[in-house]
């Protein structure tokens, strides 16, 4: 069967690509075999790509990470359609209405206000859609509805505690925080010598918790800052790495003095080429 026409919409034609790809009997049979369960990973994982690329800058790979995002979304629509639960028209009406409904100064009567009152009329519109699925569901409203499980664990956390924190569930000053901080750490600290992973497992999940709400009252992204220090541990490991190469070595030949030695030449390689510390 022939590809789907390239002078087709753009949208049509990746709908068009992604039905062909499930079709029972002419798609792909690994195409055929996922489900919504399966493909969440890739969605996950396509979102972060397009925010790396965003990061570096890099407008070619940027249009390849949405448009990588975007077959996410028609995947997913795709499969929607095929249980008659709804189809890639449906999801687009759903958000084009919800954008009309959270924004009544540009497609209604309200006022036009300055960035930071839009801002609080916006979470005030979508506490409102909170509440009237909370009510539909014979429930109680939560602030902290909506928070997404599949969240990294990190940005959740802030996102938790940015919530508490409309309602007054918060520390007016970073210090305060910064000594939880060391409440914790010697809680963690107390535990070592019984070494009951359980617990461990607790407090080491308290410390955590609370470094990101340090974050979030530095207003820093937790998320953001631990995958740019990832990054950095890893150009720093690879320069290790590259040292010990040099001289027919890997790193299993080593021992922690002589690795430790090395991380700190590649630390005073990049301080000496930034001018600055880290």
């Amino acid at each position: 069967m022939n590809a789907p026409r390239h002078d087709a919409n753009g949208i049509d034609r990746l709908l068009a690509v992604m039905a062909r790809l499930r079709d029972p009997q002419a798609g792909c049979p690994w195409d055929i075999a996922q489900t919504f369960s399966t493909i969440a990973p890739y969605t996950i994982e396509e979102a972060y790509e397009v925010a790396e690329a965003i990061r570096h800058g890099d407008m070619d790979a940027l249009c390849e990470e949405l448009g990588d995002l975007l077959l996410q979304v028609a995947y997913h629509a795709q499969m929607g359609q095929e249980t008659g639960a709804f189809d890639f028209d449906t999801v687009a009406h759903r958000i084009a209405d919800k954008m009309v409904r959270r924004h009544p100064h540009v497609f209604g009567e309200g006022e036009l206000h300055d960035s930071e009152t839009q801002r609080r009329e916006w979470e005030q519109h979508k506490a409102a859609e909170r509440t009237r699925k909370a009510q539909a569901a014979g429930r109680q409203p939560s602030a902290l509805d909506d928070v997404a499980l599949g969240f990294p664990a990190l940005m959740r956390a802030a996102k938790l505690q940015k919530r508490a924190a409309r309602d007054g569930f918060d520390w007016s000053r970073a210090a305060q925080v910064l000594a939880k901080v060391d409440e914790e750490l010697a809680e963690v600290r107390a535990e070592l010598p019984g070494g009951d992973p359980a617990r461990l497992h607790d407090e080491v999940g308290d410390l955590l918790f609370t470094v990101a709400n340090l974050a979030r009252k530095l207003d820093l992204d937790p998320e953001a800052a631990l995958r740019d220090t990832n990054a950095k541990f890893e150009r720093r490991y690879r320069g290790v790495e590259e040292r010990l190469a040099a001289h027919g070595l890997r790193a299993a030949d080593c021992d922690l003095d002589q690795l430790e030695h090395h991380w700190d030449a590649v630390k005073r390689q990049e301080r000496d080429a930034s001018g600055g510390a880290g």
